[in-house]
């Protein structure tokens, strides 16, 4: 059937109309861990298994993957009857991957939809910020969920780093020592000291992270503190998405002591972080990363996305001389700043 520009847009409207359901539905199969049950049995699965291995009934479990394998989530594979399989895209969210990224989406706090809204954008305030308990959920662990947070930002840790170490390993060639800004228990420098052997790892984070944290990996050390105030010297400092939930000057501020904190001959600060490019619509993490800002923008009050001449605005101010940016194939890059 041929469409004309009418229908189309017809259908597009209807799309964007349910559009949340898509993300809500793979919250579903990420809740139900579904993922790592196609995973661990090692092939296919009836809908008789796959329901029985998620105590969940067969006739909602059919509509659900009905739809998601619609949308190519998991797939169908045949024959001799409808047996459900893993694609490439369904194992990106497994538990220790996207999977606890997406049950983060599905907080109170970060689904609120009051977050990105006219009033917020009128006001510059997400309303979200009192809508849990009238307190910020930053602030309350309890009403933001912060052991799902966590979850999800040592999943996004370890598959950022591991894609590091994989595509761009030489930005740890002649660093003997590095400093992990907001590093939480030091899983990503547990992620670097395993794969480059001779390097030494600070991992920095508030004292009440600090203080939380379990015995930490050989040659990494927990220190608490503000990177506002001071960081631990070392040869680089590692920030891995950590600007993008601050304002320009807030930036320009926590790169002036990361550059503090390196030696002025051969130290460097690595960035890891989007840049949004707003001239290549072909990039296939361009709608990602936009996303993401819409997100910096709805849970953030003055976090942000940032294009290259954004970035580089920021460098400049904090004093550092050059950067170059190293892309690692996912929604984010690597800055290295010099100064």
């Amino acid at each position: 059937m041929v469409l004309d520009e009418e229908v189309r847009a017809r259908a597009e409207a209807w799309s964007n109309a349910f559009g949340y359901i898509k993300s809500t539905a793979v919250v579903c199969a990420v809740e139900l861990e579904l993922p790592d049950i196609l995973e661990n049995h090692g092939g296919p699965m009836s809908l008789s298994q796959l329901s029985a291995a998620a105590n969940c009934p067969a006739e909602p479990l059919y509509r659900l993957m009905r739809f998601l394998i619609f949308h190519g989530i998991f797939k169908k594979a045949q024959p001799p009857s409808v047996y459900y399989a893993q694609t490439p895209l369904s194992r990106f969210f497994a538990s220790d991957k996207l999977g606890a990224f997406m049950l983060l989406q599905s907080t109170p706090a970060t689904r609120n939809p009051t977050g990105l809204s006219a009033e917020a954008l009128r006001n510059g305030t997400p309303l979200y910020l009192r809508s849990v308990n009238g307190a910020d959920p930053w602030g309350n662990p309890a009403g933001f969920g912060m052991q799902v947070f966590t979850d999800a930002m040592t999943a996004h840790a370890r598959d950022t780093t591991s894609l590091i170490v994989r595509n761009y390993p030489a930005a740890f060639e002649g660093v003997g020592s590095v400093v992990d800004v907001g590093g939480r228990h030091g899983m990503a420098l547990g992620e670097f000291v395993q794969a480059f052997p001779w390097l030494q790892g600070i991992s920095f984070d508030l004292p009440e992270v600090v203080a939380e944290a379990p015995p930490p990996r050989p040659r990494i050390e927990l220190v608490g503190g503000s990177m506002f105030e001071c960081v631990p010297k070392a040869d680089a400092v590692i920030l891995m998405w950590i600007l993008h939930d601050w304002g320009d000057q807030d930036c320009i501020e926590i790169l002036k002591k990361c550059k503090e904190a390196i030696p002025a001959g051969t130290g460097k600060v690595m960035i890891v972080d989007a840049i949004i490019d707003e001239d290549d619509d072909n990039d296939e993490f361009t709608g990602a990363r936009l996303s993401l800002d819409m997100i910096m923008m709805a849970v953030t009050t003055k976090g942000k996305e940032r294009t290259y001449k954004e970035w580089a605005y920021l460098l400049k101010e904090a004093g550092f001389t050059t950067f170059k940016v190293k892309n690692i194939d996912t929604v984010e890059s690597v800055i290295e700043a010099f100064p």
